[in-house]
């Protein structure tokens, strides 16, 4: 018993959902980490190069390429890791949800610029596709590199 002005502990036994949840939560951690790396790195090469190739539209162009990708691979991200230990069907509808918000934006920021001449389409469209694939890549590396348990104990 707890002398007076002692609180009780909790037996060791009972786990919280987030150590339940910590392998997944630390590949999509991964995956966060590693696209932000690859999207840094983009940005920077991406404005070099398009700067090259284009010009100051060149430098638009690579920076609205990489926010676009950053919003489409972050926002994936973000709704697994958010519903990470949710049950399928929540989980379904969050991720869902998140992928229209992201189609509904991309047609609203091409719509946006479509007609603008402050950036190269070209330069835009080259980041903006390494930026997705890259991440797609990172994703897949990251959930196959993960050491996550098929059955919870």
């Amino acid at each position: 018993m707890p002398e007076s002005g002692e609180a009780a502990t909790a037996p060791a036994s009972a786990a919280p959902e987030e150590d339940r949840t910590a392998p997944e939560r630390a590949v999509l951690r991964r995956a966060l980490r590693d696209t932000g790396l690859l999207l840094a790195a983009l940005a920077v090469l991406g404005v070099g190069v398009g700067a090259l190739v284009a010009g100051t539209p060149g430098v638009w162009g690579a920076l609205v390429g990489v926010g676009i990708a950053a919003f489409f691979s972050g926002t994936t991200i973000w709704s697994m890791l958010r519903t990470v230990g949710a049950p399928p069907t929540q989980m379904a509808v969050f991720v869902m949800g998140a992928w229209l918000v992201k189609i509904v934006v991309l047609v609203g920021v091409l719509a946006l610029l479509r007609g603008q001449d402050f950036y190269s389409r070209e330069v835009l469209m080259v980041v903006l596709l390494v930026g997705v694939v890259g991440s797609a890549l990172l994703d897949y590396r990251a959930v196959a590199r993960g050491r996550v348990p098929y059955v919870q104990p």
